[in-house]
C-alpha cells in the first residue's frame, strides 16, 4: 500500500480512557501517513492518559473532548455525518457497555449514534474485565449491530500482570481500517484458508516431536483478511485466539492438518500455508509414557504428507501462498520452493537470529514469486508483514479472476 492509500477518506478516531491510549498516537500517525483526514475525539478519562494537544499536533485538527462548550453547537452531528469510518481505540469495558445499549453521555458516544459510518472498536482492558459475562454480552450485541470488534491480545498488562487484554497493535487496527474503508473490502467475496502454528507428533502420551512456531503470523493474517471481507477458515495448531469473523478448526498433528486442509481445498479461492507442519513423525508412538529407567528410546521416523506440494499438484484456479523458514540463502531457497511446489507466492523468513523468526516481534522476510522475482521486505513487525501479505494476496486474486 502506498503512502496515500487512504487519501480522501475521513476518519473519526475515538480514544477511550485506558493505558493503551498511548498506542492511539501511533494509530493516528499511521492513518494520517496513509492520507486519511482524521478528527480525534477523546473521552474525559482518555485525557488523563494522553494530552489532547498530542492528537491536535499530529492530525492538524483540534482534538475534541467536549459535547458542549465549542463554537459548533452540534459537533456530534457534524462529525457523525462527516465520517467515513469511526474507529475507537482503546475501547474500555465501560465504553463498550455504553455503546452496546445506545447511551450518549459524551461527545464520542453521541457521534457514534449520529453516524451511519462503519464502526470499529479495539477492545482493551484487564483480563478479568474481558472475561466477565457482561462484557461478553456487550461485545456480542455490538457485533450483532454491525460493529467490528477487534478482540484484545495476550501479553503484559498494566500493573505487571500478564494475560489477555492488550489492545491490538496499531498495524492490525490499521489493516482493519483499510478493509472497512474500502466499499467492499479488498478481499470481499473470496474464500480463504489459512493455516497456523506448529504441529506436534506424539512420541508417547506425554512427549512429542515439534517446532518453535507460535502461530502468531497465521492468526494475524486470518484476522486481517477477515477484516478485509474474506470468508476465512483458520486451521491452527496454536492456542492463540482467532480474530472476529474467523472460523477456527483446531488440530494438533500433521495428519490432522492435512485432512482439515486438503478436504476443503477444492472449494476455496486461496490458501495461505503459514503453519510449520512437521516433516517427520514417529512411526509407532507408545501408548503409555516411556519410563526414564528404560533408557533412551529408539525412535523411528517417517515422512509426513507435504500438504503444500500436494496442493500445488491439485491447484486449478486457486491462489496458493506458502511459507518457508530458512537459516541461510533465504531468497534462493524460497525461489526454488516456488518452482518445486507450483506456488503463486512464498514468504521466506530468516530464522535463527535474534530479531527475526520464531518468538521474535519482527521478521526479515522475502516475497518470492514465479520467475525467480524476489521482493526484499527488510525487517518488519509481524502484524505489518501480515498486512502486506494480504495486500499481495488481494492483487493475486484480482489477477486470477
Amino acid at each position: 500500500m502506498g503512502s496515500t492509500a487512504l487519501a480522501g477518506h475521513r476518519v473519526v478516531l475515538g480514544v477511550g480512557g485506558g493505558i493503551a491510549a498511548y498506542k492511539s498516537v501511533e494509530l493516528l500517525r499511521l492513518l494520517t501517513g496513509a492520507g486519511a483526514e482524521v478528527e480525534c475525539v477523546l473521552t474525559e478519562a482518555a485525557c488523563r492518559f494522553v494530552a489532547p494537544l498530542t492528537f491536535t499536533a499530529l492530525s492538524g485538527r483540534a482534538a475534541r473532548t467536549e459535547l458542549f462548550g465549542s463554537d459548533d453547537p452540534i459537533p456530534h452531528t457534524r462529525l457523525g455525518q462527516w465520517a467515513d469510518l469511526i474507529v475507537i481505540a482503546p475501547a474500555t469495558a465501560d465504553l463498550m457497555a455504553r455503546l452496546a445499549v445506545g447511551l450518549a453521555d459524551d461527545l464520542l458516544t453521541n457521534t457514534v449514534l449520529a453516524s451511519r459510518a462503519p464502526v470499529l472498536v479495539a477492545a482493551a482492558m484487564h483480563t478479568e474485565m474481558w472475561e466477565r459475562p457482561t462484557t461478553g454480552r456487550n461485545v456480542a450485541r455490538l457485533r450483532e449491530d454491525g460493529v467490528t470488534v477487534l478482540d484484545p491480545e495476550s501479553g503484559p498488562l498494566a500493573g505487571g500482570d500478564v494475560g489477555r487484554g492488550r489492545m491490538a497493535e496499531p498495524a492490525v487496527i490499521m489493516s482493519a481500517c483499510r478493509g472497512l474503508l474500502s466499499r467492499s473490502g479488498s478481499l470481499a467475496g473470496t474464500s480463504l484458508l489459512v493455516t497456523a502454528g506448529g504441529t506436534r507428533e506424539p512420541i508417547d502420551p506425554v512427549r512429542y516431536v515439534g517446532n518453535r512456531s507460535s502461530g502468531r503470523m497465521g492468526h494475524a493474517i486470518a484476522a486481517i483478511a477477515a477484516a478485509r471481507g474474506a470468508d476465512v477458515t483458520l486451521v491452527t495448531a496454536s492456542p492463540l485466539p482467532a480474530g472476529p469473523g474467523v472460523a477456527r478448526i483446531q488440530v494438533e498433528t500433521a495428519a490432522e492438518m492435512a485432512d482439515a486442509t486438503l478436504t476443503r481445498f477444492d472449494d476455496i479461492d486461496a490458501v495461505v500455508m503459514s503453519a510449520a507442519i512437521a516433516d517427520f513423525r514417529p512411526v509407532d508412538p507408545a501408548g503409555t509414557k516411556l519410563k526414564k529407567e528404560s533408557g533412551p528410546p529408539l525412535i523411528t521416523l517417517e515422512p509426513t504428507v507435504d500438504v503444500l506440494a500436494e496442493m500445488g499438484r491439485r491447484k486449478r484456479a486457486q491462489v496458493l501462498v506458502g511459507f518457508a523458514a530458512e537459516t541461510t540463502d533465504v531468497a534462493a531457497n524460497g525461489s526454488a520452493k516456488v518452482r518445486a511446489k507450483n506456488l503463486d507466492l512464498l514468504v521466506a523468513n530468516l530464522v535463527g537470529v535474534e530479531d527475526s523468526g520464531f518468538g521474535a516481534e519482527t521478521n526479515r522476510a522475502y516475497l518470492c514469486y514465479p520467475g525467480d522475482r524476489v521482493e526484499d521486505l527488510g525487517l518488519l513487525g509481524k502484524d505489518e508483514l501480515a498486512g502486506l501479505i494480504c495486500d499481495r494476496l488481494a492483487d493475486a486474486l484480482t489477477g486470477s479472476r
